[in-house]
């Protein structure tokens, strides 16, 4: 499985937001800096979003980003499809045939049980779950006490 530069981006950028889902409205800036991701490239990824409705946005100076629905209902594949195409990369590059020992040998039904295990792992993880994971590493990191 390969996760383009693209994807990756929108999944950062997703979790941003979730992060973030008291304020309504988190400007594309804030996350380009957050995140590192240059704004131009991020401008091209957040539309690819808002075009598959898992994003909203409101232009202006107080305008920016925010989730079409609660981060619990968006999976990391929702979101890969949505910038990567439909299939693309949760389908293994498949390659026709292997070769061994002058024999042949079709890995088609090998890559099809594997894009379907990641498509399981991908669909089943929420952005939800991640802002959690995020946020208790982010409590377990602070010292309890400060001297």
């Amino acid at each position: 499985m390969r996760v383009s530069a693209k994807g990756e981006y929108a999944i950062l950028a997703v979790l941003d937001l979730a992060l973030r889902r008291g304020q309504t409205l988190v400007p594309i800036q804030d996350i380009a800096e957050r995140q590192a991701i240059p704004q131009r490239y991020l401008e091209q990824v957040l539309l690819s979003l808002k075009r598959a409705g898992l994003l909203g946005s409101r232009r202006g100076s107080s305008g920016g980003y925010h989730l079409t629905r609660p981060a619990e209902q968006i999976s990391v594949g929702d979101v890969l499809r949505a910038v990567d195409g439909a299939q693309s990369p949760l389908e293994a590059q498949r390659r026709a045939r292997g070769r061994n020992g002058g024999e042949t040998f079709d890995l088609g039904e090998l890559w099809d049980e594997i894009s379907k295990a990641v498509s399981e792992v991908v669909d089943r993880i929420t952005f939800g779950e991640l802002a959690e994971r995020v946020r208790a590493r982010r409590s377990a990191a602070r010292p309890m006490y400060h001297i």
